[in-house]
């Protein structure tokens, strides 16, 4: 692997953040075969001077006949970097021109194919750890593959030319031109190099398919929340944190579903400090949108301030169901009207007219990101009276110095609502009740400005995390119009991505339902029915889910070691067939399988269910025992099993 590292310290690639380049070459009109495809990202390219192809039969095979090389591509729409590449390098008629003769250039949605993208980003894990390089990755993900289709060198961003972005980085045109002519001199080189990391990418995503034998016990769940007090930041929530502020921090809704767990069986008071502190921050922070409600996808600090301003659907369908539950456990009205607001943008800004909802909401907006969020004091004071004002500016930090590039306002709590109130002398329904009119005044203004895009099509599984939130949230809440947003939303999906003979399709946009959906896509929509028949009562949810289920088993059964692979049996071969065990900013689909194996063993008398879900959680635990909050939503299935089987052994 000496070239491979070699080849990396040449071809340093810069991950780093900056401003658009100035001089980027716009192309003139072009048209690409994305233009046929329905994925929004992949038609964000259609007009490229880059011939991109689709994943498919016909580039693998154009790149086997011509013996080119393949630069695969693959983002979504609401990523910013995504968008800064595409501006300064997919524009550029002169890097197009190099790609278009020595490349056979693949785009590819990782949201509609997020096989692909497990495969190559697990590729980059393993180029990047042989070359002594941490397991850096992310989007855009820039991977270079033989015609073979096997990865020999990557990387995220990377800037267009020689130092756009730092002195002495190395450029994305620099960059082709090396490994062309690297293929061209050497492509004996050049594979026994792809060779050897397809060897450890196979390794690494099989490494996740093995069980053995292991006690479902009390022990494990303690060991899962002692992981996550261990990375659990005491000053502002949330998970995983850098003293200097500057690490990202992720909403992780597993870890939520996991405390909210041990304390509503447990009364766990540790559960509990970690669960509330980091619901009260995140609620507080600017990664909630205080003017229209919902969640962005992450803060880019340790304090919950600056968002990566994205909203995915995925997101807000967790965090929907986390603070309804959190409400109910312990009688918050502040995560009440969370839930309420996060409930209330997405049926307003997300969904289907016919009923299912939108995939995501972009960050940028007029080519800059979270414009349409921002506000400048001056245009605050504009909108609000001097008195309004005052108020709003002391409990939504204006009358500090800008947060966000040095002139811009994210708004957020300066302090919980409930102190603000007390230094006023109100109750907090008081001070709350005299906010939401200078909050309604600026989101009206908000309103008309250039939105940022919306990812239009709509994904199975990102929907039945919907679904199973906003049924949560009706019954919760009682608020009816959730209920009956998740039934139609329900319909929508078994009606449009479902075919006769019950599998499930991944993706529906422009009018069309297509790819073979995936092991989240049938978990998820079923735990969301599952969610749907307890706010309703209505058999024909039960019923619905059962039969997803069943053809789950059937298309993603590992017979052998237990769980479920995240392919289904007859799905296209990649490098390796592998299984999705860690809770991440999803959760695993073997994970959400368990719960609903249990819970259909109860509902439907389906004891033969336990052993599958006991063999599923076995096969997680095995594969993540070296980090013991690798998989808290799984954690969860085990009281659950355990509760199972006492009411079947009793016949209840």
């Amino acid at each position: 692997m000496t070239r491979v590292a070699a080849l990396l310290a040449l071809l340093v690639p810069l991950l780093a953040n900056g401003q658009q380049r100035a001089e980027n070459r716009q192309s003139a009109a072009h048209t690409n075969r994305l233009a046929k495809e329905t994925s929004p990202y992949l038609l964000q390219h259609a007009q490229n001077p880059v011939n991109w192809y689709p994943w498919g039969e016909e580039a693998l095979a154009k790149a086997k006949q011509e013996g080119k090389l393949i630069f695969l591509s693959i983002g979504y729409s609401s990523c910013h970097w995504c968008h800064v590449m595409e501006r300064e390098s997919f524009h550029d008629e002169e890097i197009a021109k190099v790609l278009n003769e020595h490349f056979v250039c693949i785009k590819v949605d990782r949201e509609e194919r997020p096989d692909v993208d497990s495969v190559y980003m697990t590729s980059l894990h393993m180029i990047n750890l042989l070359a002594e390089r941490g397991r850096g990755g992310g989007w855009p993900l820039s991977m270079f593959l033989t015609d073979e289709a096997e990865p020999f060198f990557g990387g995220t961003y990377f800037p267009a030319r020689d130092g756009d972005r730092h002195e002495g980085s190395t450029g994305f045109l620099t960059i082709c031109r090396k490994l062309q002519e690297y293929w061209k001199q050497s492509p004996a080189k050049v594979r026994e190099d792809a060779k050897t990391i397809v060897k450890f990418t196979k390794a690494e995503l099989e490494r996740r398919r093995g069980a053995l034998t292991v006690a479902l016990d009390e022990a494990l769940l303690v060991a899962a929340q002692e992981a996550l007090r261990e990375q659990f930041d005491p000053k502002y929530g949330g998970f995983g944190y850098t003293p200097d502020g500057r690490r990202p921090k992720f909403p992780e809704p597993s870890n939520l579903v996991l405390l909210l767990d041990r304390v509503r069986r447990h009364s766990d008071a540790q559960a509990r400090q970690m669960l509330v502190k980091t619901l009260d921050q995140m609620a507080m922070g600017g990664i909630r949108d205080h003017l229209g409600g919902g969640f962005h996808r992450y803060s880019v600090d340790r304090y919950w301030a600056i968002p990566h301003f994205e909203k995915m659907l995925y997101d807000n369908g967790q965090l929907a169901s986390v603070y309804a539950q959190a409400h109910e456990l312990t009688g918050n009205e502040n995560y009440r009207r969370v839930a309420r607001e996060l409930c209330e943008f997405v049926l307003r800004e997300m969904t289907h007219e016919g009923g299912a909802f939108y995939a995501a909401l972009d960050a940028d907006s007029e080519g800059e990101e979270g414009k349409f969020y921002r506000w400048e004091k001056a245009e605050v004071q504009k909108t609000l009276s001097a008195e309004e004002f005052a108020l709003f500016a002391r409990v939504y930090g204006l009358d500090g110095e800008p947060n966000f590039e040095e002139k811009y306002f994210a708004p957020q709590l300066s302090k919980p609502l409930a102190e603000s109130a007390a230094e006023m002398k109100l109750t907090e329904a008081a001070l709350e009740a005299r906010l939401a009119p200078l909050r309604k005044k600026l989101f009206d203004v908000r309103a008309p400005r250039v939105r940022p895009r919306t990812d239009t099509k709509v994904l199975t599984s990102d929907s039945g995390l919907m679904i199973g939130g906003l049924a949560d949230a009706g019954r919760i809440l009682k608020e009816s119009r959730y209920v009956a947003a998740a039934e139609k939303a329900a319909v929508f999906v078994l009606t449009n991505l479902r075919t006769a003979d019950g599998r499930l399709l991944r993706t529906f946009a422009g009018g069309e339902a297509k790819l073979n959906a995936y092991l989240n896509d049938y978990a998820y929509l079923a735990d969301g029915l599952l969610r749907l028949h307890h706010a309703t009562g209505n058999a024909r949810w039960l019923d619905e889910a059962a039969a997803v289920t069943a053809k789950q088993i059937e298309l993603f059964s590992d017979a052998r070691a237990g769980g479920f692979f995240f392919t289904s049996s007859d799905h296209e071969a990649l490098l390796a067939r592998c299984k999705d065990l860690a809770d991440n900013a999803i959760p695993a689909g073997n994970s959400v399988a368990a719960h609903n194996l249990i819970a259909l063993a109860v509902l439907k008398n389906k004891p033969e269910y336990l052993p599958l879900a006991s063999q599923a959680i076995a096969t997680a635990v095995v594969a993540t025992q070296s980090s013991p909050g690798a998989a808290p939503w799984m954690m969860t299935a085990i009281p659950a099993l355990a509760d199972a089987k006492r009411k079947l052994g009793s016949g209840k």
